[in-house]
């Protein structure tokens, strides 16, 4: 006797809910790792150019002292 499988076999749909809902999960936790890593990776650009910044304003105030020192030595003469 032929007939349909679902009328054979129960259906499940506890089970396919729980799939479905596990799959989903998967896909959001998927999507939130990659804007954690695009947002880790603007941090750390932005954290390079920091340092470049302090580096920079490093070096000036270095100069400047430097520059005021010389100044201030007599010149041979």
């Amino acid at each position: 006797m032929e007939g349909s499988r679902f009328l054979k076999e129960p259906f499940d749909w506890h089970d396919q809910r729980f799939d479905s809902q596990e799959r989903i999960m998967a896909l959001q936790f998927g999507q939130v790792e990659r804007r954690l890593e695009r947002i880790e990776g603007l941090i750390e650009g932005l954290e390079r150019r920091l340092w470049m910044t302090v580096y920079g304003v490093v070096a000036v105030i270095l100069t400047q002292a430097v520059q005021s020192i010389l100044s201030f030595t007599p010149k041979g003469g």
